[in-house]
């Protein structure tokens, strides 16, 4: 049936009523690329450039992610999650995968190295997956999401060395923001010192403060960036190389 408008005014209404029907299901969503790499397990690597050593392996059950430079931020988006789906409607679902990224690498317009496990995840049915892998590089679209994770936690890197220097990667920190720095509270000198972001996710420094740490994080979300500060001590007095600490922080 034909529609007809009687003047432009009610045309405009029209497609205002109609533009967000259109959309759905496209709203922050990029174009890109993907491809994959390969691991013994098809899950992801302990040597990512993210420094999370095993965790990096095992994180959202090995469906993880290389980032491009634009996404791994120098670091900084190490952590995000995001909702990756193959453009091929024969081989690949509506749904896609939801990666971790865990380390930096791209391809000729790739923004993504997905763990093989992670690009079979993107097939209809798993059966499938066989018939993705030889095309290498797929079409894809993307949207950063949440990754639902509880508390902030805190990691002690294995190279630290009480009480010389304290290295310290968070974990838990997929949510829409980004960790940019972090600092720790000296008791004794009532000052924040800051750490240095030394490579990926890992923050570093020498000769810190003895004593039990309290710490606060600066995150950015779009253009904008506040502190989020521990209200409690994160890390005790006597820290060890390899403890996981939680936080009562949550990162938005």
């Amino acid at each position: 049936m034909a529609i007809s408008f009687n003047n432009c005014s009610t045309f405009m209404i029209f497609m205002v009523l109609l533009l967000p029907g259109l959309c759905f299901g496209t709203e922050n969503y990029y174009y890109s690329k993907a491809t994959y790499y390969k691991t013994s397990d098809g899950k992801g690597t302990p040597t990512g450039a993210c420094g999370y050593g095993e965790y990096g392996r095992y994180v959202n059950d090995g469906l993880v992610t290389t980032a491009s430079w634009k996404l791994y931020k120098n670091g900084a988006g190490c952590g995000a999650c995001y909702q990756v789906r193959c453009k091929d409607k024969a081989l690949c679902s509506d749904i896609g995968v939801k990666v971790v990224v865990t380390d930096s690498g791209e391809g000729p317009g790739t923004d993504f190295i997905l763990s093989s496990d992670a690009f079979a995840k993107m097939a209809k049915h798993p059966k499938l997956a066989h018939m993705l892998f030889p095309k290498g590089v797929v079409d894809v679209d993307y949207k950063r999401v949440s990754c639902k994770y509880g508390n902030l936690k805190i990691k002690i890197n294995e190279h630290s060395n009480y009480h010389g220097y304290l290295a310290i990667i968070p974990f838990n920190n997929g949510g829409y923001a980004d960790i940019m720095a972090i600092e720790i509270y000296d008791a004794k000198t009532y000052k924040w010192i800051p750490l240095r972001r030394s490579y990926g996710a890992v923050f570093d420094l020498a000769n810190p403060p003895k004593g039990d740490l309290k710490i606060k994080i600066q995150i950015k979300e779009g253009e904008k960036t506040k502190w989020i500060y521990s209200d409690k001590v994160v890390i005790p007095y006597y820290w060890k190389p390899g403890s996981v600490y939680e936080t009562n922080i949550q990162i938005p």
